[in-house]
This record gives structure tokens, C-alpha cells and sequence, in this order.
């Protein structure tokens, strides 16, 4: 649907003052704030034509009108202008902040900077782990009850409790751990459980069955999703009078934190895409409310997508500001974690 260049200036014009002050814009505003030289009359038969579209809506109460989600993902697709923020500024002010610590505290932190600087909601999806451990050793709790203890790539520790039908000496501990670190250090969990299978018929029955223990434990900490998305700033919201104006609203805005496999799916969905992506609510059923907009960046690790970070805020939010955040964010946190890892 083609859009001739007054009805685009027009619509940009209305979109822009929308998000500025949340009131709906009249043809008289219009037409002094579009620059236009039209008559009143010309532009409230743009705004009709606009209006059948579906680009905008009137409200019952006003003259003016308002931005639908169509008008909205118009408006972010072709007639935005992306501030330019001054880069260098915020860089160095991000650097220091996602310059320390372990992995865990950079996307603390990373979270913190998109929430602090965009004054919404800030998420980040943590790297998917690798399911390939270093070593692993076992330590004997009590009778029947085993620490594992597994340490990954990165140098990061897991604990899982093993509770065993065997009272395993400390040195059949011993022997097992050094088994599995010997024969399959560096492997993934998942490769381990297939060579294992094949390989400990010649082991006795009740090491094969500790090992074998070890290895579902093992699997299941690597592949662990209770702490997959990191939100911060989630209290900015309350704030934010079109997503907290009434208890329905407000009450699937914390549902989606709450549950956050919805936020998942909308990251997971963004991560294979290059580049900022904007989710306007009403679109599509990844944003559960149409006063709700996500804007999402991949991140990587030496070049590898691992992860994605966005703002979650209202529609009406400038894009134009929060843009630029995201993509600087996600370069700077992609840098900081390569640096941990390299």
C-alpha cells in the first residue's frame, strides 16, 4: 500500500507528536507542525484516507487521532530518522560498566544500562551454555549422597546432588571421576551418554550406573533454563500511564515476566535476525499487548550469535532514541564477553 509523500509526511507528523506528548493530534496541529502548505480541509481528507487503512484511529472522546500498530510499524520501517547519539559518549560510559566481573554480572549489568538509558525495561538473554564440561569430581555427602561437581569451559562451576542406591567409597569416586575426565574431558554431556553406553560393559555394573548418574545430572545443569533472561528495571513500567492505565493491562504485563516464555520465544525469534528488529504490539502474538513494543539486538561471541538484548516498553516510546541503545549495547556486550571468553 503505497503512501503518497504528503500522507507520509503526515503520518510521520502525527506518529512523532503522538510519542512526544500521548495526546491525539488535530488537522489544525497538523497542519501547522507538518510543514505542509495545506488547506485544513485537504488534510482531514488525508487523515480519512489514513484512517481507512487502518494507520490511524480515532479516539471517541477527541477530535485528534492516534497511531494503530500499522501506523506505527509504518512509521519505524520508512520515515524514522535514528537519532545519532554520540557513540564515543556512550561507549565509554557502558565500557566501564561491562568491562568487570564474571559473564553473569556483564549481562546483569547490560541489562541495567538498557533499562537505565531507555527509562523502560531492559532483557537480556543469556548465552545458551555449551553442554561440554572440563572435568568433573564427586564428593561424597553421606552415605548414598554425592556432590558432582562440574566445571565448564569458561572456568564456571555447577553442583548437582546425586542421591544413589550405592555407598560409593571416596576411592571409587575418585576412579569414576578420573574415568570420565580422562576419556571424555571437553565433550558435550549429551556425546559423553552415547560413547558410555558402549564403552562401560567392561566397567563393573555399579560404576557404570554412578557415571551414568553423572552423566543426566550433568546434562540436565548445562541445559538448566531457570535463569535464561535477565529483565531489569521491570518497575519502570508502573510508570508508563498506556501499559499501567488499567488492571487488565497491568496484569499481563506481569504475566509476561513471570512466565518469560513468551519473552523467549520473541528473543529466539530475533536472534536469527540481523540487526535491531522492532516487535510493535498488536502485530503479532510474540507481544501479548498492543500498547507494548520490544526493541531487540542479536549479541555474539567471537562472531557467534549466542544470545539477544532488548527494551521493553509502550508503543508510544521514541524509537528513534531507543534504537541507537540497543545496537550500541548489544556491539559493547558483544565485545565484553569475547573479551572474557578470548
Amino acid at each position: 500500500m503505497q503512501l503518497d509523500n504528503r500522507a507520509q509526511t503526515l503520518l510521520k507528523a502525527l506518529v512523532e507528536r503522538y510519542i512526544a506528548d500521548g495526546q491525539p493530534v488535530g488537522s489544525r496541529e497538523l497542519s501547522k507542525i507538518s510543514g505542509l502548505d495545506l488547506s485544513p480541509a485537504t488534510i482531514r481528507n488525508i487523515m480519512a484516507d489514513l484512517e481507512e487503512m487502518g494507520f490511524v484511529a480515532s479516539p471517541h472522546t477527541s477530535a485528534g487521532r492516534v497511531p494503530t500498530p500499522r501506523g506505527y510499524r509504518v512509521f519505524v520501517d520508512t520515515l524514522l530518522t535514528v537519532q545519532t547519539i554520540d557513540e564515543s559518549a556512550l561507549e565509554s560510559k557502558l565500557q566501564a560498566t561491562l568491562q568487570t566481573g564474571s559473564q553473569h554480572k556483564i549481562i546483569a549489568n547490560a541489562a541495567g544500562i538498557l533499562s537505565s538509558l531507555s527509562e523502560f525495561a531492559g532483557i537480556v538473554i543469556t548465552p545458551r551454555r555449551e553442554s561440554v564440561f572440563q572435568q568433573i569430581d564427586f564428593l561424597r555427602l553421606s552415605e548414598k549422597r554425592i556432590l558432582l561437581v562440574i566445571v565448564g569451559p569458561g572456568g564456571d562451576v555447577q553442583n548437582r546432588l546425586l542421591l544413589t542406591d550405592v555407598d560409593y567409597s571416596p576411592t571409587q569416586l575418585v576412579q569414576a571421576a578420573n574415568y570420565i575426565n580422562q576419556n571424555y574431558g571437553g565433550l558435550s554431556f549429551d556425546d559423553v551418554r552415547i560413547r558410555l553406553q558402549g564403552e562401560l560393559k567392561a566397567l563393573r555394573d555399579d560404576m557404570t550406573r554412578l557415571m551414568q548418574a553423572a552423566v543426566e545430572a550433568g546434562s540436565d545443569a548445562m541445559n538448566d533454563n531457570s535463569d535464561d533472561v535477565v529483565i531489569s528495571g521491570e518497575r519502570n513500567l508502573l510508570s508508563v500511564s498506556d501499559l499501567s492505565s488499567n488492571m487488565v493491562s497491568l496484569r499481563k504485563l506481569f504475566d509476561l515476566f513471570e512466565q518469560k516464555t513468551s519473552l523467549m520465544q520473541l528473543l529466539e525469534v530475533s536472534s536469527k535476525a540481523t540487526g535491531v528488529q522492532i516487535f510493535i504490539g498488536g502485530e503479532s502474538n510474540l507481544v501479548p499487548m498492543d500498547q507494548m513494543s520490544v526493541v531487540t539486538a542479536p549479541y555474539t561471541v567471537n562472531g557467534q550469535v549466542v544470545g539477544t538484548l532488548g527494551v521493553i516498553g509502550p508503543t508510544r516510546m521514541a524509537y528513534e532514541r531507543v534504537i541507537p541503545i540497543v545496537d550500541i549495547t548489544a556491539k559493547l556486550l558483544s565485545n565484553a564477553l569475547s573479551h572474557t571468553h578470548g
